[in-house]
């Protein structure tokens, strides 16, 4: 199974319609919508990851930009500082993904970033600023030698 990462930014005409269900539909592709800002009549945006066969995921990318629907690699990556951590697990009680959790009985904040969906609701929400975002080239590396 070929899965990826991707972030889709839809024109202000295409806002409304369901094309992300009609790649499962059509196309017989699995999504996990993991961050979504979609309003009507204004351009949206949406990261998910997307699963199936190569030929599956080939005839759904031209679906995508047939519909005028830009298709971008995730290119960010959530980065915690652990020296600026201090364990105080206020990211945990936010996090949608359980990428952030607390290990017991040491009371350590675990941060799983397989399980990011870099929905960057930990960023404001740590008080030593821990959490922060990194830009990714386009080969899914890390940017700025980090």
């Amino acid at each position: 199974m070929y899965s990826k990462m991707l972030k889709l930014v839809f024109p202000k005409t295409h806002a409304q319609e369901p094309v992300v269900c009609n790649l499962a539909r059509l196309f017989d592709l699995e999504f996990s919508i993991l961050n979504a800002t979609i309003h009507p009549r204004k351009v949206g945006e949406m990261v998910l990851q997307l699963s199936g066969s190569p030929q599956s995921f080939e005839k759904g990318m031209s679906y995508l930009k047939e519909r005028g629907i830009t298709v971008i690699k995730a290119g960010e990556q959530m980065l915690r500082e652990e020296d600026t951590c201090v364990h105080c697990g206020a990211c945990t009680a936010i996090c949608p993904t359980g990428a952030l959790s607390i290990e017991r009985p040491e009371m350590r904040v675990i941060f799983d970033v397989e399980k990011c969906s870099i929905c960057k609701l930990c960023v404001p929400i740590c008080p030593h600023h821990a959490m922060s975002l990194l830009p990714l080239e386009n080969n899914g590396e890390p940017a700025f030698g980090a």
